[in-house]
């Protein structure tokens, strides 16, 4: 049995089988190009799997070094990857420059970092795992681009004929080259430094030759707007690098935006810091200690035993340790049945996170019914579960030595679970006013009653709704 049977083999053992024999077919018989960058989602959604055991697996695999994880900063604008990282931890501007989209950006957790798996080079190697060695197209294509942009199959012909010139230029090479500039916003980019000059054609043609120098340089370097006429050009190129480059110039019209507008969803970082494999295989390698990054949109969903105490005292240490665990042990299935992961436990209370609202008000929802079952089953009331959700920004940090978070949204959805009743779920309005949830409770003949809430340490009341 070979080192790679191995692996599969033990990665049969940790996810779910016909997830990994899809996969196992794809590193075997897959193209090269198959088997770079893999969205999760898409790579779910094209072998008809489930999502979640999807990333499941492709985690896994991460870990036993079947595939190579990488955390990838794009821009919103074009698509492109900024930054590339093995970690999370590589994640460390407080801002990243697009210089083809001329733009600046604060990276936030929810689009702006996607992880994507590329197989390891000890599995099989590929032309990915020498970039510098991709013929010019493949390399825009499997490098540049990220996996959320839905590149057409014909992406080479269609972005070909935007295209005025493409060159490939070594370390320290100088080339020239003549072209005939339309009049239309020309960009000369370079996808391995993201150098980029902006050329706007206009005016009267000319039959005079224009010159146009440009030197590529490491640091992303973006130049100003340059005025040119319709006509010829002579283009000097140099590579001030010590890697191979591969400059284009191509017109920006609405081929090219047609190109990069194309979108398909992708595992975000937020969506992997959600989900429960995840958190228990790098539980204490995520974020460093002075890292703050940011989410705009996390649900968060507190629990906790009401009379726990008086549990204890009821049916004495040993019983109550049971029960407590059993009430543990489901609520940790449904949270990552619903995509979601829970953060830490406190006492008989639990913090779980969701990357939807509708995900945590269906987590919810199941909760309720698992422990009305649960003491259905005993005969008994002991299981008294509280519930509060809400949604809003965050800070992703580390705390304690794992991944936690941080901010208002946290400091509400804890008051607002210790406002529950027993059996009744608490949410906020930023939850209820989901068209997802709104489906949800519908569908169940679920009703809702608001009220106004003055919650310790928040400046302003909170409408509460009480799902029943």
């Amino acid at each position: 049995m070979s080192e790679v049977d191995v692996l599969f083999v033990t990665l049969r053992q940790a996810a779910d089988p016909q997830t990994v024999e899809c996969i196992e077919s794809v590193v075997m018989r897959g193209s090269d190009r198959d088997l770079n960058r893999i969205n999760a989602l898409a790579f779910a959604d094209k072998h008809h799997l489930d999502q979640e055991k999807t990333i499941a697996a492709l985690l896994h695999a991460a870990r036993i070094g079947l595939f190579e994880m990488t955390w990838n900063v794009l821009c919103p604008g074009c698509g492109g990857v900024l930054d590339s990282g093995t970690t999370l931890k590589g994640v460390d501007q407080e801002s990243y420059h697009c210089a083809l989209c001329a733009a600046g950006y604060e990276p936030t957790l929810d689009e702006m970092v996607e992880v994507t798996f590329t197989v390891s080079p000890r599995v099989r190697r590929i032309a990915a795992h020498e970039p510098d060695l991709l013929p010019p197209m493949e390399y825009y294509r499997q490098i540049f681009f990220s996996s959320g942009v839905d590149l057409p199959e014909d992406f080479e012909s269609r972005f070909g004929s935007s295209v005025l010139e493409m060159i490939e230029l070594d370390p320290g090479e100088k080339a020239f080259v003549s072209l005939q500039l339309p009049a239309q916003f020309v960009i000369i980019f370079d996808a391995v430094t993201h150098s980029a000059q902006f050329i706007d054609v206009t005016g009267e043609p000319t039959a005079e030759r224009q010159n146009l120098s440009m030197v590529i340089s490491p640091g992303h370097a973006s130049n100003e707007t340059l005025t040119l006429r319709p006509g010829p050009l002579r283009l000097t190129l140099e590579n001030h690098t010590d890697r191979r480059v591969v400059p284009n110039v191509c017109v920006a019209g609405d081929e090219l935006h047609d190109i990069l507008g194309r979108r398909r969803a992708f595992l975000t970082a937020k969506r992997l810091l959600t989900n429960q494999s995840f958190r228990d295989i790098y539980r204490t390698d995520t974020l460093d200690v002075d890292q703050r990054l940011k989410i705009t949109s996390l649900t968060f969903l507190f629990t906790d035993l009401r009379g726990s105490t008086a549990l204890y005292e009821r049916v004495g240490d040993l019983a109550a340790f049971d029960l407590v665990r059993a009430h543990f042990r489901v609520l940790h299935e449904i949270v990552a049945a619903e995509a979601g992961a829970v953060v830490k436990t406190i006492g008989d209370a639990v913090m779980a996170t969701f990357p939807s609202p509708d995900r945590a008000v269906a987590a919810a929802l199941r909760m309720r019914e698992a422990m009305l079952r649960l003491n259905a089953e005993r005969g008994s009331e002991d299981l008294l579960l509280k519930i509060g959700i809400h949604e809003g920004p965050c800070l992703a940090v580390s705390l304690n030595d794992r991944q936690d978070y941080f901010g208002q949204t946290v400091n509400i959805a804890s008051r607002v679970q210790g406002l529950a009743d027993p059996n009744v779920i608490l949410t906020t309005e930023a939850i209820v006013a989901d068209s997802h949830v709104s489906e949800i409770l519908h569908d169940r003949s679920i009703n809702s009653v608001s009220r106004m809430e003055e919650l310790h340490g928040i400046a302003r009341e909170v409408k509460i709704f009480a799902l029943s």
